[in-house]
């Protein structure tokens, strides 16, 4: 029984150390995995991650709060409670919306409402015209404050392991040349000449094709979206880098 202890303890100092010096996402996500599954040891592991990484969201650090907030242990919510009571990324506006349900969503991996959750944030952000209409215009779009299209962004692309938001939309479709048809293929919203049928056709989970979600209603015409992927905030996110 000592020995296994031993063993358990060894393999989870190995995984810490590694965790640690570790920048490829796709590595670090089988170790948070492993973490996540290896009891409270490998939980307190995850909670010092959060800790010291917790102040940059990343995709990594998203799936760290997402196993400890899965874990549901008196000790996990209380850690979360009192070092991110409001999660790990900032849920920052410009016109007083409150983003706290699409991270709930999101965290709770139900892309499905987080999906609705986005569609209605951003006739929020267009005001009460859109709202009651329950879609937006390009120009609208246009509009939008840099600070929330940033923070619907992060939400996705933190709580997706990097597989969905704006920004992967926009990274893709700039790879295509901007070619929307092409665009549609590779994300799965459409195959051959048929579109993907809402809802049961998209695929609500981190299976589907990167970029994916969140949607985007192409049936109303593409200038909505192409305002949306064409929008300063990602020149003035790309310039940060």
């Amino acid at each position: 029984m000592d020995n296994q202890y031993s063993s358990s303890e060894g393999r989870i100092s190995e995984l810490q150390e590694q965790l640690f010096s570790q920048q490829s996402l796709k590595k670090q996500l089988p170790i948070i995995s492993e973490l996540a599954n290896a009891g409270e040891g490998g939980l307190d592991v995850l909670m010092t991650f959060l800790e010291k990484q917790g102040a940059t969201p990343t995709p990594a650090v998203g799936e760290a709060y997402i196993a400890l907030y899965q874990a549901q242990l008196p000790k996990t919510d209380e850690f979360l409670q009192q070092k991110f009571p409001q999660g790990v990324v900032p849920l920052e506006t410009e016109r007083g919306v409150d983003y706290s349900p699409l991270q709930e969503a999101l965290v709770q991996r139900d892309f499905q409402q987080a999906d609705r959750l986005t569609l209605l944030k951003r006739c929020e952000l267009a005001g009460e015209q859109a709202m009651q209409r329950r879609w937006v215009y390009f120009t609208e779009v246009e509009n939008f404050p840099s600070t929330d299209l940033k923070t619907m962004d992060q939400l996705w692309y933190v709580h997706s392991q990097g597989k969905f938001g704006f920004s992967v939309q926009r990274k893709i479709w700039l790879s295509l040349g901007k070619e929307f048809p092409k665009l549609w293929e590779k994300i799965g919203w459409k195959q051959g000449k048929y579109w993907t049928r809402y809802p049961h056709e998209f695929i609500w989970d981190l299976s589907a094709p990167v970029g994916h979600l969140p949607l985007s209603n192409q049936l109303r015409g593409v200038r909505s979206f192409a305002s949306l992927l064409s929008h300063p905030v990602w020149q003035e996110l790309e310039n940060e880098k």
